[in-house]
């Protein structure tokens, strides 16, 4: 058995718009009263060298609860708890060594385009969601919610994370109790070469930057290009006007039309490969460091190596895949594919070819055999022989 998740959109009417935005408001009110609460404690036991236990979730979600106003018992208890549960993960991967990079959790502000909150008392009762109500909620006021794109429900639902950006709701359904996936073996292997792009593998390649993706990247340029310039000549005013809100709202719109589309591509082609392949090699790439230092950072960053890597890596050990990781110092690039000689030095083929010898960056020739090929096609043949 295992569990899956469902994007879908949310239409909710003019009373419910308004109970989502409440349900916001009180998962960011929770979290900022528990992080407060956090800190404090985490401070005052700082101080008390006695005293050598840490703040946990419990101590935290019991304070909230003891110290409650009036005017939260009308929302529903789930969101506090949920809202401190997140706070625990949040300060776990804070303090662990594994993940240095993990900040320290932050308050959210009501000026943060994006909110929203969780609950795991949802039900879809005819192809509709029914949230849980508060007992302080007025019942005429409280209606199921109109969903789109959702198939016939496939397990049991059991968690709901609703999301309001750009005065439109979305809800992440997680369904667990399914059946098991049967998977097919093909016998067939395979290595994808990721690149600016573009991914190549044994049967083509894969574009991951078309025309689509470029005209709104242009527009993007275009909306920042006027909100810029709103904000330097109104530096005091710029978020009162209408026409800046209006601007905004389209660049945040077209982000997201960029992130479901690429999504999409990433989706529909990991799903390709584990439906074909029983064994998938890919390179382990350090993205972060080659975004810190690469010339082509930006075209790295909109190619999504390390989303392909995570939705590659959860979806092998769904299918019962292998998924075989090359290590970040082997030569798939520089190595010739027919005769194993690896280029060093001035031989290296660079995103600017080869100025010694005169070739483009696509272009591989091993000056030891002479062999011939695409530098992407070279690649993966070199990845394809790790497989044993």
């Amino acid at each position: 058995m295992h569990s899956c998740s469902i994007k879908v959109k949310l239409y909710p009417n003019q009373h419910m718009k308004r109970y989502l935005d409440l349900m916001c408001n009180y998962r960011r009110y929770c979290w900022n009263q528990g992080l407060e609460t956090w800190n404090h404690m985490y401070d005052c036991n700082s101080i008390d060298k006695g005293h050598n236990s840490k703040p946990n979730e419990r101590e935290i979600r019991n304070e909230l609860v003891f110290n409650k106003f009036d005017w939260q018992y009308q929302y529903s208890a789930r969101i506090l708890q949920l809202a401190i549960k997140d706070l625990g993960h949040a300060f776990k991967a804070f303090f662990d060594k594994k993940q240095p990079d993990f900040k320290h959790p932050r308050f959210k502000s009501k000026k943060w385009l994006k909110q929203g909150f969780k609950t795991d008392r949802a039900k879809i009762i005819d192809g509709k969601l029914r949230l849980d109500r508060a007992s302080g909620y007025p019942k005429n006021l409280f209606y199921d919610i109109r969903l789109s794109g959702l198939r016939p429900q496939p397990g049991q639902l059991k968690m709901v994370a609703i999301t309001m950006q750009n005065h439109q709701y979305t809800a992440n359904l997680q369904f667990t109790n399914l059946p098991d996936n049967t998977t097919i073996y093909t016998n067939q292997k395979t290595a994808v070469d990721v690149n600016v792009g573009h991914f190549n593998y044994t049967n083509g390649d894969i574009k991951t930057y078309g025309h689509k993706l470029k005209r709104l990247y242009e527009q993007n340029k275009y909306y920042q290009r006027l909100l810029a310039r709103k904000r330097t000549i109104h530096p005091k005013t710029f978020r009162k006007s209408n026409n800046y809100m209006q601007v905004r709202t389209k660049l945040q719109r077209n982000y997201t039309r960029i992130k479901n589309f690429q999504d999409d591509i990433l989706h529909k082609f990991t799903n390709k490969l584990v439906q074909n392949y029983d064994q998938i090699v890919i390179e382990n790439l350090d993205v972060k460091h080659m975004f810190m230092s690469h010339v082509a950072s930006k075209g790295m960053q909109r190619s999504m190596f390390g989303k392909f890597r995570q939705y590659l890596t959860y979806k092998c050990q769904w299918y019962g895949k292998q998924l075989i990781l090359a290590d970040q110092s082997y030569p798939s690039t520089q190595r010739c594919s027919k005769c194993g000689y690896i280029k060093k030095g001035t031989d290296k083929i660079t995103l600017k070819g080869n100025q010694k010898h005169h070739t483009n960056h696509h272009q591989f020739i091993c000056y030891h055999c002479g062999f011939k090929a695409d530098r992407d096609d070279n690649a993966v043949q070199n990845l394809l022989a790790l497989i044993q």
